[in-house]
């Protein structure tokens, strides 16, 4: 289904008279006394409130009855209080609303184009500049208005998915945004995303199309205006466990690649958005969900679940892209008797969690995806799961054809903290030692930043990347950490730095062949950790095993850390004044720049070489998404998700 986003504004108790003498159906009739004089006679939007026909299909008739009777006084919007028989009088019209509202007016053109071709098709949309025409073969082309003629539009570097690289590295070789030039960037368009709240997608740009997402909705929108080409839409899902947001999509040939809030791997067509096939990862009402971009690797998309604060323990699932058939599947808790089991001495490796909710990087060289894990259920009170608990909070190896683990690393092993090990992998080849290799780049929630030869997993590096660092004095030659007695939650409080929130966390990394240093987002922060015994697992309910709150010693501050590589010094530190409770990450070019996302709510480039500030624009917003970029049409956009639009930058000419 496609439409628009949650119903929202107001409906006010007014009179108006009947447009025929006729008499009206119920459901007409209760409209036009509750709900036009805010949202217009056809649902299209009035003085008083915003349009809501385009917006219905975000609700299924059940929650459309729920919300008008209970109302959203947070939007303007009083509960209507009426009889059930009347409120289904008025769902119905509603949906007569919807359906008058999506039958668009069909309009055809016969374009003449620049080099002397013809494109006919239909008009999808359009503005003074631009046309966004769909032909026969339902394929879409970005045109522009050149006289009595059309011009069809380069689209010269994508950004094909969630990093940018299917290794993760937020890295990109356009150079027409550099230390001199960055001066003029400067807004090009915005599009929003009503009622998405604050976004955490980063967008895909693939044929000059680009696709932003946001729970259970994807939008295909052209790169160059930001206009509108297709919308889909689905309902949430009542009751499932988390799943509110989405951040973003894979791409492969005419597909684009999604997850859906209930745990389920949807394909749409990218042209038209309509759903080629639609695979459950697994059932919604034991706890999982979904919130992440997949990751296509070869001829299959990979993606994994979320649900690990609720129990429900995870998996990696990669499905064929042409059938949406399921391919393999790899479980992060081991079944009874399986290897790894020991690792989980207790009850609760039936609810051990070790979620694979974010999304995992892939070497197409070696044929090898990288897939990072969450922590265990129950985070804060491990008596019930002694043991490593494997494989919780670690970075996986997995063969891409088979699903075969190939090698693990656990980060943090007995995880006590909730430090999952969801941060990006990066996989970059550099020279290190003399040697040139193929590496991994991590810098994990634990406060320890790690460099991996990713062939076999050998660990090159492990290195403190914070200041405020307690609860273990270093990794020690096998790989484990040289813990410090006493960091356990208890029933009192303990304090432990990083805070649960992490020296770092989900928010994306890059880094830069050319300076050697790897730029991410840290928190000096630390947590008091609370265990609370007892707690037993319930369908629906969060599984904690205690709770934690931020320190107020040291005060929170959020540093844009440059890190060398080679030898896990931090060589220069950007820190931002504000609570440091934005999710903002990292983008480096090759013209020596870093975009980041920075706490005071601006989006700011900065020196890749020394740090120092060089642009910003404010967008007074709270970050959760991390910048991009793209080339269109021979002008390079830098684009991020603020609050809930989409912004998209470019040089003033």
């Amino acid at each position: 289904m496609r439409s628009g986003v949650a119903v929202v504004g107001m409906l006010v108790l007014v009179s108006v008279a009947p447009a025929h003498a006729q008499t009206p159906d119920p459901g007409k009739k209760l409209f036009e006394t509750f709900c036009a004089r805010c949202h217009g006679a056809d649902g299209k939007g009035g003085d008083m409130g915003p349009p809501i026909a385009l917006r219905l299909g975000n609700l299924d008739d059940t929650q459309l009855a729920t919300l008008i009777r209970g109302g959203r006084i947070s939007k303007g919007m009083p509960p209507t209080p009426m009889a059930l028989a009347k409120r289904r009088s008025l769902v119905a019209f509603l949906r007569e609303l919807q359906r008058d509202a999506e039958l668009v007016p069909i309009r055809r053109l016969t374009a003449q184009t620049t080099d002397g071709g013809i494109l006919t098709g239909v008009v999808v949309n359009e503005g003074f500049d631009d046309v966004q025409l769909r032909t026969d073969d339902n394929r879409v082309h970005l045109l522009r208005r050149d006289g009595d003629r059309f011009r069809a539009v380069t689209s010269d570097t994508d950004w094909p998915t969630y990093n940018g690289d299917s290794g993760g590295n937020r890295y990109t070789t356009l150079t027409q945004i550099d230390k001199q030039t960055v001066t003029r960037l400067a807004p090009a368009w915005m599009y929003p995303v009503a009622d998405a709240g604050l976004l955490q997608v980063t967008p895909v740009v693939v044929g000059g199309i680009m696709y932003v997402t946001a729970a259970n909705e994807c939008i295909a929108i052209d790169a160059g205006s930001g206009r509108e080409i297709w919308q889909f839409k689905r309902p949430r899902t009542q009751g499932v466990s988390g799943g509110g947001a989405n951040r973003g999509v894979a791409v492969a040939g005419d597909r684009v690649f999604m997850v859906t809030d209930h745990a389920h791997l949807i394909a749409l067509n990218r042209f038209t958005g309509d759903v080629l096939w639609d695979s459950v990862m697994d059932d919604w009402r034991s706890n999982y969900a979904a919130s992440s971009a997949p990751l296509t690797a070869g001829d299959l998309v990979v993606s994994g679940v979320s649900g690990g604060e609720h129990g429900a323990n995870g998996f990696v699932v990669a499905f064929d892209q042409a059938t949406g058939r399921e391919v393999w599947r790899f479980w992060t808790v081991p079944r009874p008797g399986q290897p790894g089991s020991e690792t989980w001495r207790g009850k609760d490796i039936a609810h051990g969690g070790a979620p694979t909710w974010f999304t995992g990087s892939y070497d197409p060289v070696l044929d090898m995806v990288y897939w990072p894990t969450g922590n265990p259920s129950k985070e804060y009170n491990g008596d019930d799961r002694q043991g490593d608990n494997l494989y919780a909070s670690c970075i996986l190896a997995l063969d891409r054809k088979s699903g075969q683990l190939k090698w693990h690393y656990q980060f943090t092993p007995h995880d006590l903290w909730d430090w999952d090990a969801t941060q990006t992998s990066v996989l970059v080849d550099a020279e290190w030692q003399g040697e040139r290799r193929p590496l991994m780049l991590h810098a994990n929630r634990n406060g320890f930043f790690y460099v991996f030869d990713r062939r076999d997993g050998t660990r090159l590096l492990a290195r403190p990347f914070i200041r405020n660092l307690t609860w273990a004095t270093g990794i020690a030659e096998d790989g484990r950490p040289v813990k410090v007695p006493g960091q356990e939650p208890s029933v009192g409080g303990t304090k432990v730095c990083p805070s649960q929130d992490g020296a770092t966390n989900w928010y994306s990394p890059s880094f830069n062949p050319a300076t050697g240093l790897f730029y991410v987002q840290t928190l000096e922060k630390c947590s008091i950790y609370m265990k609370s015994p007892g707690d037993v697992w319930q369908s629906g309910q969060s599984y904690l095993g205690g709770s934690q709150q931020t320190a107020p010693d040291p005060t929170p501050q959020r540093i844009l850390r440059a890190i060398d590589i080679q030898t896990g010094e931090t060589r220069w530190e950007l820190p931002q004044p504000g609570p440091a409770q934005s999710w903002g990450g990292t983008l480096t070019t090759a013209s020596g720049l870093v975009i980041v996302a920075e706490e005071g709510g601006a989006l700011m480039a900065v020196d890749a070489s020394s740090g120092a500030p060089l642009w910003s624009f404010q967008t007074n917003q709270v970050w959760r998404a991390s910048p991009m970029t793209y080339m269109f049409d021979g002008r390079q956009y830098i684009s991020v998700a603020s609050g809930n639009n989409i912004l998209a930058f470019a040089l003033r000419n």
